[in-house]
């Protein structure tokens, strides 16, 4: 019995050594895809995509579903209730419709928490220690057509106070019948900003925001901080200095400030960009790993004993990246060659019910850009940049060896032959129909021209994505059909 007894406590310190928040991540890290729900896996994410996963929770007792409300449209707001613990923990993702990395990660960590596995002994600290309360897509109309605001053009995150749209509603009264404790804020922004002035993309960012305008750190707040610089110190991890902070600012009309001011600790999680992760799976994961580590962290208040000052270490959120910058181009203007860097961005579309992202790149910056990063750069000293050619070739067929020809030629555009009725293409040029496009390399125009030494194309730029001639070295992009 005694040796029974030992061995027993042997395996618990080994349990509980095993489990500290570095090794729980490292081990979510490389389990995970067993818990990857595989039926969601795009930007596009509608209500009718996450509805069948909602419905299926229903039949496990873990879970509790039900409604809490409907959109301005008429679209089912769920309340997923799990937990059974003292502590509250309201998380609500999708607030904005075209924000849905969260709500991906959100389905993932309902596997995990049905699961039973080597993790056993972290639900069960989470589940008996905590209630845990999602509200999964809480603008299920902006999602549907994938847009930042609601059907009524309400910015649900400036609506706390006014409280105009029914979706706004459902949140105020949720975090009011739970009283929660803790609330995560889970967003999506720009791919654009950087951790800091450096060329490091944001690829998460946090923020507790503050409940004043004075900016004052109450304990609410204070744990808010404390649970963000433990995830900082995870997420380093996995994605070393990509990691920002936004400016804490105190905005009234928001529901994260307001929230916290009604004394529940706000952790704000914005999902940003990460290189080749044009569908933000990989930093879905990211998601994952923060929320549940955090999970455990507050579970077990291994918080408490952070510091403040690691918050504060966090680098602030800054717009210094570029989806592609040219540099030291010679661009004519008024008869006279200037050097200039040319800063290219893409906004991002879709075509129809196609869930593949495309985009459409124009020329966003000229000038000295030094103090500017771009998530690809090319060095075009001595070049000149030139706006792309239109043939008027209706042969041309959408072949690898053809298009590369063209490229040597500074052509970015061909007829659209074959009346493909999109308004994109999955292809290196771009396509017209009745009337030819004109293009130039200026400030607000797409982006499509060829860099020439002497005449010879060396690169060009088709719809904002670069093709270098001599190596035939490709950045894969997309084109787009003009009407």
């Amino acid at each position: 019995m005694k040796k029974l007894t030992f061995l027993l406590s042997i395996q618990l310190i080994i349990c509980s050594m095993a489990w500290g928040q570095d090794d729980f991540s490292k081990q979510l890290f490389e389990k995970y895809d067993k818990y990857l729900e595989k039926s969601v896996a795009h930007q596009y994410l509608k209500r009718e995509d996450i509805a069948p996963l909602i419905d299926n929770l229903k039949k496990n007792d873990l879970f509790k579903v039900s409604k809490l409300g409907e959109s301005v449209e008429g679209r089912e707001i769920s309340l997923i209730e799990c937990g059974t613990g003292p502590i509250k923990v309201l998380l609500w993702s999708q607030m904005h419709g075209n924000e849905p990395t969260a709500t991906m990660a959100l389905m993932d960590i309902f596997n995990f928490l049905a699961k039973s596995d080597q993790f056993d002994d972290v639900r069960k600290d989470i589940l008996e220690k905590t209630t845990l309360y999602f509200v999964p897509m809480l603008n299920p109309d902006g999602a549907e057509k994938y847009q930042r605001r609601n059907a009524l053009d309400l910015d649900l995150n400036r609506d706390a106070l006014r409280l105009q749209s029914p979706e706004a509603n459902i949140l105020k009264d949720i975090r009011d019948k739970t009283d929660a404790d803790f609330g995560f804020n889970l967003h999506d922004q720009s791919t654009l900003y950087s951790a800091g002035v450096s060329e490091n993309q944001a690829s998460i960012s946090f923020l507790a925001p503050a409940y004043n305008w004075e900016k004052d750190v109450n304990e609410s707040r204070g744990n808010a901080m404390k649970i963000i610089a433990q995830m900082n110190k995870t997420l380093q991890e996995y994605i070393p200095g990509k990691v920002g902070k936004y400016d804490d600012t105190f905005e009234p009309r928001a529901f994260g400030d307001n929230i916290q001011k009604w004394g529940t600790s706000t952790i704000l999680i914005e999902t940003g960009g990460y290189p080749n992760d044009v569908e933000k799976q990989f930093l879905r994961k990211m998601n994952f790993i923060g929320i549940l580590t955090s999970l455990k962290s507050i579970a077990n208040k291994e918080y408490a004993s952070e510091s403040i000052d690691n918050y504060y270490s966090i680098p602030d959120n800054k717009r210094y990246l570029y989806d592609l910058v040219i540099r030291n181009a010679q661009v004519e203007f008024y008869g006279n060659l200037y050097t200039m860097d040319i800063g290219i961005n893409r906004s991002k579309g879709h075509e129809g019910d196609s869930k593949e992202t495309m985009f459409r790149g124009y020329i966003a910056e000229f000038g000295d850009m030094s103090t500017f990063f771009g998530y690809n750069e090319f060095d075009a000293s001595g070049l000149v940049a030139t706006p792309g050619k239109i043939s008027d070739d209706k042969k041309v067929k959408l072949k690898a060896k053809q298009l590369a020809k063209l490229h040597k030629e500074g052509v970015v555009a061909i007829p659209n032959e074959k009346g493909i009725a999109s308004s994109y293409i999955n292809q290196p040029i771009n396509l017209y129909n009745d009337e030819k496009p004109e293009f130039k390399v200026r400030l607000g125009s797409s982006a499509n021209f060829s860099l020439q030494r002497n005449g010879e194309v060396k690169a060009v730029v088709i719809n904002g994505f670069l093709y270098l001639v001599e190596d035939q070295k490709e950045y894969n992009g997309n084109g787009v059909i003009m009407k």
